[in-house]
């Protein structure tokens, strides 16, 4: 049936006069080839990141659709404008991209007959995989910890902005104490409730690892079937994973990293090459379908026209178990993925260096803008502020508190630009000089654990 459709699109592509020539042809070939665009993709998600979390720091008021209930909503309240403050959406597109990655080569491998490589490769991954999230995020962890016994936080923990205010840690009473704190801070990146209180962006770190693992076992399962047959496997385990999603503590990182393992297919598939010449046609709407999906909000969803459509769309064919903050948002962030992987123009221009780049540096600006923020950040924007008397209402009850105004749009128009640069070159440090530190960690790791170094036996080998 898709073979057919496929067929009868491009035959009429083939007789409008938007025919594509050979070289047009041969540059989307080779665009369809490179997978690079994942890692622009990547790079954009992980700024947008930051930026929601800057949003509830500076900027709250994105979050909300309108002013108020029927109110005006201003510029930046609006559909696709408003994804500076849409981090779930973004979160959505790193677990899609995860799924995606983590499947391209042993799919490959499938498909062209080589199933034990394909194993032997599913195997050293899912290894791989655990230690390169686990060493990063504990070596962040460990360097926000011991900034913080120093009082780096305090300037942001006593200041107006929301979201700094409520990640900054406490100083610990003591250092023993602050030896405690380290550890159920390690901890708690991988567990459900609580969260790490030195950096609480890693809180998805745990949902990554797990979408991994969902991915590693499905290919496990199917890496034997056919093309057509492991995809509607995955279907299947896609509709599925709306019902036990919420089980496991998140109902979106299932159906998130199933649809990463059919992109995956779709693109070791001549299925976008042939699609190539209509893309221009069906890739824009579908990217301003996407990111008008990706904006839809948290909270308040009725204030707005477009948003209360949407809530009202939700109760008709969302699953009995999905989440309403991040149903729409996720659907979005797969319906933007689809079309990059059918459409050349949108992989070259997500291949662009400069976006390659930000992928490369994706996974340590994750870590470390919460950090910088809190300390860095923090400290330049509230230099010349003094502590202000605030009345905050909580169960009926007034409160005085202290805090350090937000300052005024000049100070914010120098001093972005000066944090965005320290910001950028840390992360390129930690990309170049630290992270290759990890990865010879994990492989001497590997070599010792999948037995390849000459090691003498646990037991004696008996020789009867």
């Amino acid at each position: 049936m898709s073979s057919t459709t496929v067929s009868l699109l491009t035959s009429y592509a083939e007789k409008t006069r938007w025919t594509p020539t050979q070289a047009s042809k041969d540059a989307n070939r080779k665009a369809f080839q490179d997978s690079s665009w994942a890692d622009g993709l990547r790079g954009i998600a992980a700024v947008f990141v930051m930026f929601s979390h800057m949003t509830l720091a500076f900027a709250r008021y994105i979050v909300r659709p309108a002013d108020g209930e029927h109110g005006p909503s201003r510029w930046m309240q609006r559909p696709i404008l408003r994804l500076v403050g849409q981090g779930p959406a973004w979160v959505a597109c790193f677990i899609i991209l995860s799924g995606f990655v983590n499947s391209l080569k042993p799919i490959k491998l499938a498909r062209q007959g080589n199933i034990e490589t394909a194993l032997s490769n599913l195997a050293v991954s899912s290894f791989r995989r655990s230690f390169r999230l686990f060493l990063p995020a504990a070596a962040a962890t460990i360097i926000s910890w011991f900034i913080c016994q120093f009082g780096a936080y305090e300037t942001a923990r006593n200041s107006d902005a929301y979201w700094l205010q409520i990640t900054s840690p406490e100083v610990s009473a003591s250092w023993e104490r602050a030896i405690v704190d380290l550890i159920y801070a390690l901890r708690n990146t991988w567990l459900y409730n609580p969260e790490n209180p030195y950096d609480q962006p890693q809180w998805a770190l745990m949902y990554l690892l797990q979408g991994s693992m969902f991915v590693f076992m499905a290919l496990l399962a199917t890496i034997n079937l056919t093309p057509r047959f492991r995809v509607m496997t995955i279907m299947i385990c896609w509709f599925w994973s709306w019902n036990w999603g919420i089980r496991i503590g998140d109902p979106m990182v299932g159906v998130s990293c199933f649809v990463g393992i059919m992109l995956s297919e779709l693109h070791n598939s001549e299925y976008p090459l042939r699609l190539s010449p209509l893309s221009p046609f069906f890739a824009p709407p579908m990217t301003l379908i996407a990111l008008v999906l990706m904006s839809f909000p948290s909270d308040f969803q009725p204030w707005a026209p477009w948003s209360s459509l949407l809530l009202e769309w939700f109760f008709k064919v969302s699953p009995e178990n999905a989440e309403l903050s991040r149903f729409w948002p996720t659907i979005g962030a797969q319906l933007l993925c689809l079309t990059i992987v059918l459409s050349p123009h949108m992989r070259r221009g997500l291949s662009h260096p400069w976006l390659l780049w930000l992928g490369k540096v994706s996974f340590p600006l994750y870590l470390l803008h919460g950090s910088f923020m809190r300390s860095l950040l923090s400290w330049l924007l509230f230099a010349r502020e003094h502590l202000v008397e605030f009345e905050e209402h909580i169960d009926d009850q007034s409160y005085i508190l202290k805090k350090y105004p937000l300052p005024g749009y000049a100070t914010f128009i120098i001093v972005m630009p000066v944090f965005f640069v320290i910001l950028f070159t840390a992360t390129h440090v930690w990309a170049m000089k630290v992270e290759p530190q990890f990865g010879l960690i994990t492989k001497k790791a590997e070599d010792l654990m999948f037995g390849k170094q000459e090691r003498p036996t646990a037991l004696p080998v008996r020789h009867d």
